[in-house]
């Protein structure tokens, strides 16, 4: 039996996944957990083989989560799911530490299949993101503006661009407006940008949104 944490702060989104799992005769949810905060209570408290994990999350993203759990040498096996197309992400998501990536917009099939690859130890990837990382072996490397920025200011700048307002970005992100505001003043001039419009259509062009 593969043991599942979910770690999502939509409750629905949480239910239909644990519903989708629940539907598979090898696969349990032991746990779900909404932000970083109760995760971290939940792998004290529960053992499991692989962990599902939201991108976007208050607080802590789920890209930094990522990143805590390699610096403690964890061997725990995380799938993340995401709303962002797998250019955003995916990548990204796999560097810092990923087994597989798949987004909620796709046939929940594809998360049953997924967990069943990852609690093996392999890495699960969709075709589109086989393609990326071909490309990215075969073509020369053009680096993207966006690539050299923080996993933070990438998401600041995709929020942005979908016409969320700071505060409206501070609120779901579990911070402080400044802090937000710091972010967006740190990726105008990473990107040679002077204003959001001007955010919006890079991130257009990029495909980020």
């Amino acid at each position: 039996m593969i043991k599942v944490l979910l770690c999502d702060d939509h409750a629905l989104i949480r239910r239909g996944i644990r519903d989708t799992l629940s539907d598979a005769p090898d696969i349990k949810v032991v746990g779900e957990a909404g932000d970083y905060g109760e995760l971290r209570t939940l792998l004290r408290d529960a053992s499991c083989d692989v962990l599902v994990l939201d991108i976007n999350l208050p607080g802590r993203s789920g890209l930094d989560v990522l990143h805590v759990l390699k610096n403690e040498g964890s061997t725990l096996r995380v799938l993340v799911i995401s709303m962002y197309p797998e250019e955003q992400y995916a990548i990204r998501a796999l560097r810092a530490g990923a087994y597989g990536y798949v987004n909620k917009g796709g046939d929940p099939a594809l998360i049953v299949a997924a967990v069943r690859t990852v609690a093996q130890g392999r890495k699960y990837v969709t075709p589109e993101i086989a393609q990326m990382l071909v490309e990215g072996l075969t073509t020369p490397q053009i680096a993207n503006a966006h690539e050299k920025l923080s996993d933070r200011e990438l998401q600041t700048l995709v929020m942005i661009a979908s016409g969320k307002r700071l505060s409206d970005i501070a609120q779901e992100l579990n911070l402080s407006p400044k802090t937000v505001s710091v972010y967006r003043a740190r990726v105008l001039e990473k990107l040679g940008l002077s204003n959001n419009s001007e955010m919006t259509v890079y991130a257009i062009r990029n495909s980020l949104v």
